[in-house]
């Protein structure tokens, strides 16, 4: 696989870093835009990329936490066709999430993957219904 230059990785990496700020302090449709634009730096076909899938898991987390659940689960499944963007556990957990916002069967198969994958630990930050929702469907009882 190829790597990118040195200096296109810094000026991603410092858009990154400006998003990841932006993020921080709540400004997430800025952060958005950073994290697209930092997207659109990538060589085609971007999904060859393993920023990829850090930008697009950004833009999904920042839809996430404006409760855009419908894009922010795009921007997730968009992120499982980057470099082994269908095994982080990251990725996985939010796509998790927005599709048990959204009501939809198929979160369970996603939070569970996450679980399979980290454990209890990837879940230490999150909402207590996801962890108790996996453990429910495993037989394991919540909380």
């Amino acid at each position: 696989m190829s790597e990118l230059s040195d200096q296109l990785y810094e000026k991603i990496l410092a858009l990154i870093e400006q998003g990841n700020l932006l993020m921080d302090k709540g400004e997430y449709p800025r952060a958005v835009e950073v994290y697209r634009a930092a997207l659109m730096e990538l060589p085609q076909p971007h999904t060859q990329w393993e920023a990829f899938v850090w930008l697009k898991a950004s833009i999904g987390d920042a839809f996430f936490l404006m409760e855009e659940y419908d894009v922010a689960a795009e921007e997730f499944f968009d992120a499982m066709n980057g470099v082994d963007g269908s095994y982080n556990c990251f990725v996985l957990l939010r796509l998790g999430q927005c599709l048990y916002q959204r009501a939809d069967p198929a979160a369970l198969d996603y939070l569970c993957k996450a679980y399979f994958l980290e454990g209890d630990d990837i879940f230490s930050h999150e909402n207590k219904k996801y962890l108790e929702a996996v453990k429910s469907v495993l037989g394991k009882g919540g909380g």
